[in-house]
């Protein structure tokens, strides 16, 4: 893999500026920290080299001189809303958060389930964590909340939300996804800090947009596409030039909140803290860890293809109920230059899927191609057939290039690919027993117990994350639990890969 992005660069630059900014005023400083704590895979693809939990290490660091506070919406526990690159719900994702910072050595200060009306599945998610012994805090929604100062900055307001005992200088606020209340959550810390008599400040760790990179950046284009079903753009920091005649890249909902958010502090604390724009709030130094910046705008003109393919699928299969976002994503792509003839996997897959056809090898009538483009730019296709669905094929084949493993050797053992298959259909899935990828790799593995070829094979799986891979068709789901399995970066088509209503 072409390495793009120093971690290690990134984390003292980061670490350096957010103790700078903790100690460069009075009283504690109350620090947003937006994106992906953890596994943030999107970084990771459009920032070659970068390691998805950056973040937990940059949390290490700091850990000993900082509070740690999970913010969660009550509606996203309510409505059990799925974060798509974990195939989780948000409950269980600030779980898996915050186990993943105990691995760390790292201890939660405590979760807050934010504006919560009384929805039952936040009540029961507090007595699930409480009962671990974490400490969990209701945080009303607050009539007209930003908008009326006077309702907010009072007792019936912040006032009306408990305080959440911190101890340290520093206090990151982080939660499980977007809109998760992070920023009322600081403000609500503040409001009481003030309160109480001590002195509290705000600021806002975010990765993306990139705000010292051209607006026009692919890196910054890539940004907006991963937010086009949220309707988000990239723009200009007026304030920030007004203020400095300095350009600077922002997002329209920082910018359109920022006269606010400044009301709002200046009501709280008699101060907005010297911040004239919302670039001056963030502490962003992700550009600190980039040393190759076209090998960057190449992964990230790949994720805007990505995204858009996304987009439509959902569209098309009706997990959307209206096409907004692929629109929007299809306006980035062209803003980009970028079509999706520019993404070499899905061609090649829908080539697979075509010579699959006209070979005739797999029963039913329905033809499946896949395509993988390994780091060294190598692409490897499959089909599926009786035996395999056309992601294992891909995959065994992508493995057998790897380790320089002759084609016509086999590395499952014949005996247990006909054990598996045949334990399968007794399970009574249907007559059509190709095995997945996930039920492949749990083959391979057992064949390595056994076979030095199978062996070889499974030693090169690592070699496989972050690929950029292609179906031809929707992955079943054992097809796309392997796929993340493997980190690879996947994208489809939205068609079903089989006649049958249950997949």
């Amino acid at each position: 893999m072409k390495i793009a992005f120093d971690n290690e660069k990134y984390l003292a630059a980061q670490k350096a500026a957010i103790f700078s900014r903790a100690n460069s005023g009075a009283g504690r400083l109350y620090l947003e920290f937006g994106g992906k704590l953890s596994g943030d895979s999107h970084a990771a693809r459009v920032l070659p080299g970068y390691d998805p939990d950056v973040k937990i290490r940059l949390l290490q660091q700091l850990s000993e001189k900082a509070d740690i506070i999970i913010c969660i919406h009550a509606e996203d526990i309510e409505q059990k809303k799925i974060r798509a690159d974990l195939g989780i719900t948000y409950d269980n994702a600030a779980l898996k958060l915050i186990d993943d910072l105990r691995a760390c050595n790292i201890e939660v200060t405590a979760v807050v389930i934010t504006r919560f009306t009384g929805q039952q599945s936040a009540v029961d998610f507090h007595q699930r964590l409480s009962k671990h012994g974490l400490k969990v805090f209701f945080h009303q929604t607050i009539p007209d909340y930003p908008n009326d100062l006077d309702m907010i900055v009072s007792a019936k307001g912040f006032g009306a939300n408990a305080y959440i005992p911190v101890t340290q200088q520093l206090v990151v606020v982080t939660g499980p996804g977007p809109s998760s209340g992070k920023m009322g959550t600081c403000l609500n810390q503040i409001y009481h800090e003030f309160e109480n008599g001590s002195c509290a400040r705000y600021a806002k760790f975010e990765t993306f947009p990139v705000w010292n990179l051209p607006l026009d950046h692919p890196l910054n284009h890539a940004y907006e596409a991963a937010t086009a079903d949220l309707r988000d753009y990239n723009a200009l920091d007026n304030f920030h030039y007004d203020a400095y005649k300095v350009v600077a890249v922002n997002y329209n909902r920082d910018l359109q909140a920022f006269p606010l958010l400044r009301a709002l502090l200046t009501r709280i604390t008699g101060s907005n803290d010297g911040y004239q724009s919302p670039t001056d709030m963030g502490v962003n130094c992700i550009i600190s860890g980039i040393i190759d910046d076209k090998c960057v705008q190449a992964a990230a003109k790949q994720e805007i293809i990505r995204r858009f393919l996304q987009y439509e699928a959902d569209f098309r299969l009706g997990r959307t109920a209206t096409d907004g976002a692929a629109v929007r994503a299809a306006e980035i792509m062209q803003k980009a230059n970028m079509t999706i003839a520019d993404r070499k996997v899905l061609i090649a897959a829908r080539e697979a899927a075509k010579d699959c056809e006209l070979r005739r090898k797999c029963d039913g009538g329905i033809y499946c191609g896949a395509a993988m483009q390994l780091h060294n730019g190598d692409l490897i296709t499959g089909k599926n057939s009786p035996l395999l669905h056309s992601s294992a094929s891909m995959i065994l084949n992508a493995l057998k290039h790897l380790a320089n493993i002759p084609d016509s050797q086999f590395i499952l053992l014949p005996e247990i690919v006909s054990s598996v298959a045949k334990f399968k259909y007794g399970l009574g899935s249907n007559s059509r027993v190709g095995l997945d990828l996930s039920e492949t790799l749990i083959v391979l593995v057992v064949s390595a117990s056994r076979d030095i070829y199978a062996q070889k094979a499974l030693a090169c799986l690592p070699q496989l994350a972050y690929c950029d891979v292609h179906l031809s068709h929707y992955p079943s789901r054992g097809d796309e639990a392997g796929l993340r399995h493997l980190g690879c970066s996947y994208t489809y088509d939205p068609v079903m890969p089989t006649k049958n209503l249950f997949v």
